[in-house]
């Protein structure tokens, strides 16, 4: 374990934002599982159909695939307490009306998947800037803790809201748990009301949104630690769902299943996420994180299987436990690899685009597990999804899963902006650099090497057209060119720079034979200007 992630399971909770935030997302969380399990029972009670029930877990899952990557942009832009504010409040109206919907009795199946996909649409704007306020609320050290905390949070309540919610909709109908739920939201967004966090200044305009949208699909592609993530994340999803998809129909599979059992059943996956939680710690101190997702892999599988193959309800709700720690040790594990292997520049967007795989992976099982399960029998949709999550097992052999908190990825913040001699505006552009390196004969071999790094640096942070030239008259002087859109664009290029891309800058620089530093060409591309365009400094006539 390395110095930036040693602490300890709790130390998160030395900070206050962050223990007042944590405490009051309990409620708002148990309000909505309560709600789920409201909308779950309530969909076997207005249709028979397998795939319309399975639906309801994918109404919630669908909107954070396609909405995630948005919310990812617009957190890393704007202020996230203000997009968490707003996406608290779509959920509170919306789960408002539900309540009120159901309660006069006008609820269909589609109308309650509309209702529950709105609902899904507000978490997709509030999970990424949530997420990615854990770096804001904690220390680098504590990030690891406060993602597990996150997850013990949930599936704290995950134990007892699921049967809590049973107990209300046998007792009250679904109409009550989606009132719980409404009311639930309210002191998480008086909490949010009086959070101050510290915000940092700016050093540059913020980026237009579709840029940043594109800045950030840009950069987890040209990322192959972050894509092998994405991948695993994606097809744990897609299989692992069909547990929480399908359960209203193992509930209902029996002859005393009703709303009770349902709860109780998903109380037993929370207990068994608390317990994964509870031992996550100890797992990551011993096992490397390969091994950890292997375990979470074959772990699930067995539970599905199980699941499928049984009738007995001890042992259907002795299966979930396993499956409930494998769950939080996949995918807490997957996000604390996100959130430690991407600078903070464009944390939310990685995030978004981790979230996206992960909830569009158990959109997708939810929809297929369900259609299996009305086809060929629930026990062959369980048992199939287990035997894709073995196979997830066996794909660590080609996608491991990368170790986090090897880079260091604090900006270096070492660029200044140069002192320069035309009028430039920030929308200026294109803007065309090159590098001037002088490399002797010997060190071709490892110059090449550095500079297929530096490609890969460049392009992620923005760079286009990158490429590398060699002067024919004089072979010991090398050339490295870029493109960047505006001046604004490369000011921001330089500033996510990071001290481990500082790394490669370095080694460049001892292999660099000159007197001096490399020569910097920054250039300004011209095919026609206008009058007030490009005016030099020097004697500058203003233009009416």
């Amino acid at each position: 374990m390395t110095s930036q992630t040693s602490s300890s399971a709790f130390s998160p909770f030395r900070h206050r934002d962050f223990r007042v935030l944590w405490s009051v997302t309990l409620v708002s969380n148990f309000g909505g599982l309560v709600q789920a399990v409201g909308a779950a029972w309530m969909m076997t009670q207005l249709t028979d159909s397998a795939t319309l029930i399975a639906l309801v877990q994918a109404s919630n899952t669908l909107p954070i695939m396609l909405l995630a990557i948005m919310s990812g942009a617009l957190a890393d832009i704007f202020d996230r307490k203000t997009l968490l504010l707003a996406a608290q409040l779509i959920m509170a109206v919306t789960s408002a009306c539900l309540a009120v919907v159901a309660w006069q009795g006008w609820l269909t199946p589609w109308a309650l998947l509309i209702f529950t996909f709105l609902i899904g649409s507000g978490q997709a704007l509030y999970n990424p800037p949530w997420q990615a306020s854990m770096g804001d609320l904690v220390p680098r050290s504590d990030l690891p803790a406060a993602v597990t905390l996150n997850s013990v949070g949930f599936n704290l309540m995950r134990s007892i809201g699921p049967a809590a919610g049973g107990l209300i909709v046998a007792a009250f109908g679904a109409a009550a748990a989606f009132t719980v739920n409404a009311v639930s939201y309210v002191p998480l967004l008086g909490a949010l009301l009086r959070w101050k966090p510290d915000i940092a200044p700016r050093n540059a305009p913020p980026e237009a949104f579709l840029p940043a949208m594109a800045a950030g699909l840009r950069y987890v592609a040209l990322s192959p630690n972050l894509m092998r993530v994405i991948l695993r994340a994606a097809l744990f999803g897609f299989a692992a769902v069909a547990a929480l998809a399908l359960l209203p129909l193992v509930a209902k599979s029996h002859p005393e299943g009703g709303s009770m059992l349902f709860g109780m059943m998903l109380g037993c996956f929370g207990l068994g996420a608390i317990m994964g939680a509870v031992l996550n710690p100890r797992v990551r101190a011993r096992y490397n994180n390969e091994i950890i997702v292997r375990i979470a892999f074959a772990g699930f599988a067995g539970a599905l299987i199980t699941l499928g193959q049984t009738d007995l309800v001890w042992l259907q709700g002795l299966a979930l436990l396993p499956a409930g720690a494998s769950w939080v040790m996949a995918l807490s594990l997957f996000n604390v690899t996100v959130q430690l292997s991407t600078p903070r520049w464009v944390v939310a967007r990685a995030l978004a685009m981790y979230q996206t795989a992960t909830f569009g992976g158990m959109a997708a099982g939810s929809w297929i597990w369900g259609s299996v399960a009305g086809a060929h029998g629930l026990p062959m949709a369980l048992t199939l999804a287990g035997l894709v999550l073995g196979f997830g097992a066996l794909i660590g052999l080609w996608l491991r899963a990368p170790e986090f908190g090897a880079l260091d990825l604090d900006p270096v913040n070492r660029f200044r902006e140069p002192a320069l001699q035309l009028d430039l505006r920030g929308r200026s552009g294109p803007i065309m650099i090159m590098v001037d390196y002088r490399i002797a004969q010997k060190d071709v071999a490892e110059f090449l090497r550095l500079m297929k790094l530096r490609r890969n640096i460049r392009r992620r942070d923005g760079a286009r057209n990158w490429a590398l030239l060699r002067d024919l008259e004089h072979p010991e002087i090398w050339s490295e060119s870029y493109h960047i859109a505006t001046w604004d664009e490369y000011v921001r290029h330089n500033l996510r720079r990071t001290k481990s891309d500082a790394e490669v800058t370095i080694a460049l620089r001892e292999l660099h034979s000159g007197d001096a530093d490399p020569v910097v060409h920054r250039m300004i591309e011209r095919h026609s200007i206008t009058p007030s365009d490009d005016v030099p400094l020097i004697g500058k006539i203003e233009v009416p």
